[in-house]
């Protein structure tokens, strides 16, 4: 006899159900394995891959900030009456765009350079990363605001991701020091915020969605920050941008043959594009319990093809690779960072 049809759970069941589960709201970042494993995952996915060069440059970026995030110098961090008021307010309590940033961040980023130039061999990375420490403190700051206000005007694409390195470890180290000093368990002071489509730690846009296993409560989709980089829960088959749970669509690389080198270079399997219909925009997921190995941004650079073939489709990217970022940087390097026109392609849309 045939079993009786079970049709698929709408989206809204799937919530209700996720709902009345034990399910971790937010993952914060560790502090021993964060970058570490991102140079791990760059160096796997460079075997092969026609941006080689970048993505293992990436992978010694990522390399020094785990030597900064390891052993990261006190920083001030917000007091009880300012966690209390964002908590009351469904505000992050270390705002990207707003936060006052404490001048070791500029100090870590200057040891950052020079452990770098310590690995890199002769050339435009290294010119690259050489600009940046020549950099005065006021020009690294504009270059910072720029880069966390998604302004393009102005910024100097070669340096950026240097910079941008140096605010992530700076924004990881905050959020795990101040998680330390809010509860003995480390749950800290982070709870959800009114915009659910916002990191709850400090307000930025995700770089792309993970489906990641919980122990006790299976697996669940989560958007990881593109700065801090916490990872905060989010039901699936709901669009991450306008929070619609209709149109909502996964594309994927082409099957190829497996001893394909782009086999390697691109693991399908484990990354796809969920676009929306409703909002236009689509966001990158990858999944965990089909790749363990995988990880949001090392994995959203390696596979930039997949942006191409939804962009062809008529989509527009909603998540922020600080690691790359297009757009048109024409402007007074010195103006007002608010002057200028939003990041576009890997950056905001």
């Amino acid at each position: 006899m045939t079993a009786p049809h079970r049709p698929l759970a709408a989206p809204e069941e799937i919530a209700a159900r996720a709902g009345q589960q034990a399910i971790p709201r937010l993952h914060l970042p560790v502090r021993t394995g964060l970058f570490a494993e991102r140079a791990t995952r760059l160096r796997e996915l460079a075997a092969a891959h026609p941006m080689r060069d970048f993505l293992l440059f990436t992978a010694e970026l990522a390399g020094a900030q785990h030597e900064l995030l390891s052993a990261h110098p006190a920083v001030t961090l917000p007091g009880p009456e300012a966690l209390q008021s964002a908590a009351q307010a469904g505000r992050p309590p270390l705002p990207a765009a707003l936060w006052p940033r404490d001048p070791q961040w500029r100090l870590g980023l200057r040891g950052m350079v020079e452990h770098l130039l310590s690995r890199l061999a002769p050339g435009q990375a290294a010119d690259a990363v050489r600009a940046v420490g020549g950099l005065d403190d006021d020009a690294i700051e504009r270059q910072a605001d720029r880069l966390l206000r998604g302004m393009m005007q102005g910024l100097d694409m070669a340096a950026a991701p240097v910079v941008a390195a140096g605010l992530q470890a700076y924004w990881a180290h905050l959020v795990i020091a101040t998680a330390e000093a809010g509860a003995p368990d480390g749950t800290g002071p982070f709870l959800p915020g009114a915009d659910p489509t916002a990191c709850p730690c400090c307000g930025s846009a995700p770089v792309a969605s993970v489906v990641r296993m919980d122990p006790g409560s299976g697996a669940h989709r989560y958007l990881a920050c593109s700065l801090c980089p916490a990872q905060w829960h989010m039901v699936r088959i709901k669009c991450s941008r306008c929070q619609s749970t209709k149109g909502i669509r996964y594309r994927s690389l082409a099957p190829v043959a497996p001893d394909d080198p782009a086999t390697v270079a691109h693991p399908r399997s484990g990354i796809e594009a969920e676009t929306c219909d409703i909002c236009g925009h689509y966001l990158k997921i990858v999944r965990v319990e089909r790749d363990p190995s995988v990880e949001p941004v090392a994995d959203d650079l390696a596979s930039l093809s997949l942006d191409l073939l939804v962009s062809e489709a008529g989509f527009q990217r909603h998540g922020v690779n600080l690691m790359l970022l297009f757009g048109d940087p024409d402007g007074d390097p010195g103006g007002d960072p608010e002057g200028g026109a939003t990041a576009t392609g890997q950056g905001r849309v």
